[in-house]
Order: structure tokens, then sequence, then C-alpha cells
């Protein structure tokens, strides 16, 4: 892919993005993690200052449209701990399995995402790496090694895992002990490669990236996409329980991440534009469900609002033909199961990799079976 720019122009909190509907902030959350302390900060930025609602996206980050006053909300980001590198922001691109070490897997990464995040902050030079740059941390299970990561982790076990470049196995193994190590050094070499790439995936040769380390086993193993969340009771390997909300087509009110936030347990935003609630007690979890279910979020891991995604179309995207969003809700259907991302341009927004994309032509849609 023939580019222009040196670097891409991916909006983040400080650095936001001036769409139709005014400026838009992305707020990086490594591994989708926020306590909820920050969960009532960004939500109240959204309504003090910017359009009255979150959007989870495809990278398990949160953005906030419209916002009308940028310096009080990286001012509020900031002093939550959401914002804790200026220079490094947008490079903290880590998506990881949100499970991990609570319900399942082979083993427990989350002290990896911490890791890799406070590795990419301390290096000056990882600041110059494509706001679109991902990290991805899969603890076995699966989930994240399909999103195509440009440089990501696969557990086999509790101490070994394959090392995977633009979502595919490269045949090297490393350990797990070594994953920040191994992590930092591609993402280097990509630095001093990649000419005008933001992706791992638009190198010549993405194998340079290696460093000369020599595959063990066969490379080339990829791994399919999840598109649907983890959503209803789930019961975590302590006894305790985890609450899966997903969020009809990734926008959720501000009002209704207060009453996430009130809850007062761990947090995480999914890549599958859902959330996460984290170490309750089942009175406490069965009580905080009563409250949640009403207000619009999904519990029942049957609903078809899984199937269905969309970008943020029109109003609030100049490039959109459509109101994608109004479009894909009057679509939701309980009889189709394929997964189903509406756009409003060829940029296509968001997609998955697997299931449809259906472009807006401005007289209608137009499918679009493969990630663009």
């Amino acid at each position: 892919m023939s580019r222009t720019r040196d670097d891409d122009a991916c909006p983040g909190a400080l650095q936001t993005h001036t769409a139709a509907d005014g400026e838009l902030a992305r707020i990086r959350l490594p591994g989708g993690v926020m306590s909820a302390d920050q969960m009532e900060t960004v939500a109240l930025a959204a309504i003090d200052f910017a359009a009255s609602s979150l959007e989870l996206t495809s990278r398990g980050n949160v953005q906030i449209r419209g916002v009308r006053d940028t310096a009080s909300v990286a001012e509020l980001l900031t002093a939550s701990g959401l914002l804790p590198s200026a220079s490094h922001e947008r490079v903290r691109n880590i998506v990881a399995s949100p499970l991990a070490g609570r319900n399942g897997g082979l083993c427990d990464t989350r002290e990896l995402v911490t890791g890799l995040d406070s590795a990419l902050q301390r290096d000056p030079l990882l600041a110059q790496l494509p706001g679109r740059f991902l990290f991805g941390i899969d603890d076995g299970r699966g989930d994240i090694s399909g999103l195509g990561a440009d440089v990501g982790l696969h557990a086999l076990d509790a101490s070994t895992a394959a090392l995977l470049l633009g979502g595919r196995d490269t045949g090297v193994r490393i350990d797990v002990a070594d994953a920040i190590d191994e992590f930092v050094d591609v993402a280097t070499r990509f630095i001093d490669i990649r000419g005008k790439s933001w992706r791992v995936t638009e190198l010549g040769d993405p194998t340079a990236l290696l460093g000369g380390r020599t595959p063990t086993t066969a490379p080339g193993t990829t791994w399919p996409a999840q598109t649907r969340p983890p959503v209803g009771w789930i019961e975590q390997d302590d006894g305790r329980i985890t609450l899966g909300a997903a969020v009809p087509l990734g926008v959720l009110d501000a009002e209704v991440a207060r009453y996430l936030a009130a809850v007062g347990a761990p947090l995480a935003v999914t890549p599958w534009r859902s959330v996460l609630i984290f170490d309750l007690d089942e009175g406490v979890a069965d009580a905080a469900l009563r409250v949640l279910a009403p207000l619009g979020l999904v519990f029942d891991e049957n609903s078809a609002w899984l199937s269905l995604s969309a970008c943020t179309g029109s109003p609030g995207c100049m490039h959109s033909l459509a109101d994608v969003r109004a479009d894909a809700a009057a679509a939701l259907d309980p009889q189709v199961t394929t997964h189903r991302h509406f756009v409003g341009c060829d940029r296509a927004c968001g997609s998955p990799a697997h299931g449809a994309v259906l472009v807006a032509t401005g007289d209608g849609y137009q499918a679009r079976d493969l990630h663009p």
C-alpha cells in the first residue's frame, strides 16, 4: 500500500481529530483496563465537555466526540491516570485477552500488559511508532490472535508462546517471561525499516523484524477472528463473578457509564465493543445485573446485537454517505447469525476481519466480504 505521509493521523486525547461533529478524543486503554473511578471520569468528561456518550472501539479503547474544551478533558484524564505519558499516549495500543487470569486461558497475561505499557513509555524512540501499530497478547484461548496485531504473543502453555507478526505465527518460540523485551525489539526494528508503512503487513518482508531469530516450527498459522464478546454471568476461577455487558453498536450513554462505575469494581473494555465488570461477589453481581440490564446493556449471549456493528457514519463523519448506525439498528434481525458491519464509505473504519462489511453507496449498501 502506498502512503503519502510518514505517519498517520490517528487521534489521541491530546492530539484530537476534527470530525464533522467537532473534536474527537481517543483514550488508549492498554488491555482495555479501567478502574471504576476512571470510568466515572471519562463519563463526566463527556457529559461536561462533549457529546454525552462514549464510543467503544474495535481496539478496546474509548473515545468521546464533539469535545468543546480539549484542555479540560485532558486535565481530567491526566488527573485520573489515563494519560500517564503525553509523548507516548498514541502508541499505547495493546489488546489482550480480557478474561486472562480470571476465567480460563493458559497463562495469566495481566502483568505482561502493564509491563509492556511501562516499557513503551520508558523508551523515547518508541514514541515514533505510528498510532495504528498494535500489540496483541493472547493467553492461549485464541480471542486476540485473530485480530491481526502487528506484533503478538500467543501463549502455548504457562511459560512458552508463539511470536506473531501481522496475526501470523512466525514459527519463533519465546519465553513468556521475555515477551516484553521481544516486543520492544520488534517495534524498534519496525521504526528502523518501516519507511512510510504504518502496519507490519505493509512491509515487503516482515520477517526482517525477527532480527535473525530462527523459527523452530513451521510458520504461517493463523487464528480465526472472534466477533462476539463474552457476555452474561461469567464464573471466575476464584469463585467470584464477571459480568459481561455488550453495548449495542458500541455507543455507551455517559449516564449509563456512570452506573457501571458505581458498581465499584475493575472494568475492561473489549475489542468487541463490550464492557466486563470483574471480581464481584454473587450478591453484588445479581444486584448490578438487575440495575444495568434495563439500561440497554446486553447480557444475553443469543442477542442479535452481538452480530451487528457499525462505524460512526453521518452526521459525525464527513466521509460517510449514510447514517449507518440508524441503518444498522433498523437491520437488526435475530435470524441473521453472520456478523455484519455497516460502514459509510470505502475506508471501512472498525471493520472486523470476519463476517460481512456493508458499504454505503448513497443508494443502499454493497457487500464486501473481505477486510480492506
